[in-house]
C-alpha cells in the first residue's frame, strides 16, 4: 500500500489517470458530411489537417449523395446517412465529432434530432444554411435558370419541389405563410411547425455536448451568411440575429439551453469563400481544432 501510495504521488499523470480527468484512448473520431455537388474528394485537406494536429484521429467522410446525387430530398438522404453514421457510432463508445459542411449542416442537424441516444460529443456547422436560404447565387441560377430569388418559392414550396433538396431549406421571408406550411423540413427541424415529435427531438438535440457554428461575411452563397449562425431576414430583409429568432426565444428545439450551458460557440472568419472553409488552415486551427478532442 505505502509503494503504491509513493508510485501516486510521484506520478501526477498517473493521478489523473485514477481519477478519471484524461483521455487514454486518444482522439474521437471525426465524420464529415459533405455539402451540396460535393463528395469525399473534396475534404482530403480537411481530414489531413485533421490527423496532422491530432495524429491517430479516426476521420471518416460519408461518401454518399455526392455530386449531382445530392440533390435528392433531404429526408430522403437524411435517411442513409443515419444509417452510415450508426454504423461508425457503434464502434466508438466514448463518441464521435460531427463536422458537417454547408447542406450536410443540416443534414446533421436532423441525424441528432432523430437518432435517440446518439453519442455525438461536438456538432460542428460548417458554412451551413441552418436557419435557411435566400439569394440569388451561382447556385440558384444554374438550378433554376428561369427564377430569381423572389420567384423561387413558386417552385420550392410545391410536392414537386420537396423533392429537391435546396427546396427543403428554401426560406423566402414574404412567404412565410407558404414556407411554414409547404416546406416539410426545415421548419420541423427548427420548431417552426409543431409535430407529435419535436419534444423528443429536442431531447435528443441536446445530448451534444458542443455546438460549433461558423460561417463570415464573404461566404458568397450562403445568403444571408448570418444563417450560418441561425440568424435570418425580416420580412424586410434586416438580419434577425440568433437570439432574437423566436426559436430561439421559446428554445424550440433546444438552442437556447444550449447556450445557457455555455455550449454554444459562434466563430466568425470574413476574406473565405464558400468553397474554402473546408481548406483554409486559419479556419481549421482557429475555429476547429479545439473541439476535435
Amino acid at each position: 500500500m505505502d509503494t503504491a501510495r509513493r508510485t501516486v504521488r510521484g506520478s501526477p499523470a498517473l493521478l489523473l489517470l485514477l481519477l478519471g480527468t484524461v483521455r487514454i484512448d486518444g482522439y474521437r473520431p471525426v465524420v464529415i458530411v459533405h455539402g451540396i455537388f460535393d463528395g469525399p474528394k473534396q475534404f482530403k485537406t480537411l481530414s489531413q489537417f485533421i490527423t496532422e494536429m491530432h495524429p491517430g484521429t479516426e476521420v471518416s467522410v460519408i461518401d454518399l449523395y455526392d455530386n449531382l446525387h445530392s440533390l435528392r430530398s433531404l429526408w430522403t438522404q437524411v435517411q442513409d446517412f443515419r444509417k452510415a453514421l450508426d454504423a461508425i457510432t457503434l464502434k466508438a463508445p466514448d463518441g464521435v465529432h460531427l463536422l458537417c459542411f454547408s447542406q450536410g449542416g443540416l443534414i446533421c442537424r436532423a441525424l441528432l434530432s432523430l437518432a435517440p441516444r446518439h453519442n455525438v460529443h461536438a456538432f460542428v456547422s460548417l458554412s451551413s444554411p441552418l436557419s435557411g436560404q435566400y439569394g440569388d447565387t451561382d447556385y440558384l441560377r444554374w438550378l433554376f435558370p428561369s427564377f430569381i430569388k423572389n420567384k423561387v418559392f413558386r417552385v420550392c414550396y410545391s410536392s414537386v419541389g420537396q423533392k429537391v433538396s435546396v427546396c427543403d431549406y428554401w426560406n423566402d421571408p414574404h412567404q412565410r405563410y407558404r414556407y411554414l406550411q409547404s416546406n416539410t423540413f426545415l421548419p420541423m427541424l427548427n420548431g417552426e411547425r409543431p409535430h407529435l415529435l419535436q419534444k423528443e427531438w429536442r431531447e435528443n438535440f441536446l445530448l451534444i455536448k458542443k455546438l460549433v457554428l461558423i460561417g463570415g461575411p464573404d461566404d458568397g452563397v450562403i445568403t444571408p451568411w448570418q444563417s450560418s449562425h441561425f440568424g435570418f431576414y425580416d420580412i424586410d430583409e434586416n438580419i434577425v440575429e440568433m437570439r432574437n429568432q423566436e426559436f430561439y426565444k421559446s428554445d424550440r428545439f433546444g438552442l437556447k439551453t444550449l447556450a445557457a450551458r455555455g455550449d454554444v460557440s459562434v466563430c466568425v472568419r470574413s476574406g473565405v469563400k464558400h468553397v474554402e472553409w473546408h481548406s483554409n488552415r486559419t479556419v481549421f486551427t482557429g475555429c476547429i481544432e479545439r473541439w476535435l478532442t
